[in-house]
């Protein structure tokens, strides 16, 4: 499964998958990833920033109000035109078509901060990706990225349920396997869109060789203000749906 493929089948959901966005992203980005996100962003006014596999664009709105000057990359051209259709015209916002493992049309040490919410497991060559926003960060810039935890979030993972609620539990299967797998969106339809699941260790790897320092690590989970708000989140303090890290070049 190649990276052209993912890109078409992200083309052909793009309006499905984002439907259900509000302006915090939808559910799980409001009450774990944007918290951690945004927990962990230096002061972005005035600064140069890259939101690198921007999707709908809900992110780089909210950084944009707080006054970042961004760039917002996506590889499918349909995740662009809805983003574009839902960004104000004052808005300082570029949007442009572009695969995080070459963006050769952006040149070198140009950003003081990247953010990548939810994107290398989406791309076939991560380290590439790793290489490039390593490339177009200042000297001393960060790079903040979400993905799925991959300790949890494996193939064939899921919850098992029981009416005793003590006795759920989330399974974790073939951990070991690396490549790519197809997950339904939503959960009961048809369509497929592409993950590509590698193991924390070999994440770790990449980004040592590419040259970053690892500043932080979260593992989001809710906060009792979000529990009070969404108690259906209460499921997620039993494992990590997600990890986050701080890179500094």
């Amino acid at each position: 499964m190649t990276t052209d493929e993912a890109i078409k089948r992200w083309n052909r959901h793009a309006e499905s998958f984002t439907a259900s966005y509000d302006e915090h992203g939808g559910i799980h980005r409001e009450v774990l990833l944007n918290p951690a996100i945004f927990s962990l962003l230096d002061d972005v006014k005035g600064k140069k920033l890259l939101d690198a596999g921007c999707g709908e664009g809900y992110l780089s709105r909210i950084l944009a109000k707080k006054g970042a000057i961004i760039t917002a990359v996506d590889y499918a051209e349909k995740m662009i035109e809805i983003a574009q259709q839902r960004t104000d015209s004052n808005e300082t916002i570029e949007y442009k078509q572009g695969n995080c493992e070459k963006l050769d049309f952006l040149t070198d040490a140009q950003y003081d901060t990247i953010v990548s919410n939810m994107v290398l497991q989406d791309l076939e060559n991560y380290e590439a990706a790793l290489s490039e926003m390593y490339r177009l960060l200042k000297q001393g810039g960060s790079f903040i990225f979400s993905i799925l935890h991959p300790c949890f979030i494996t193939p064939n993972s899921g919850w098992e349920r029981n009416e005793q609620v003590d006795k759920q539990y989330w399974k974790v299967q073939r951990y070991f396997y690396e490549g790519v797998y197809d997950q339904r969106f939503p959960i009961d339809s048809d369509d497929k869109v592409v993950f590509y699941h590698r193991t924390l260790s070999s994440y770790l790897k990449a980004i040592i060789k590419v040259g970053f320092t690892v500043e932080d690590v979260i593992e989001p989970m809710p906060s009792k203000e979000m529990l009070d708000k969404y108690p259906q989140f209460e499921e997620d303090l039993h494992c990590a749906d997600f990890i986050v890290f701080k890179l500094r070049k």
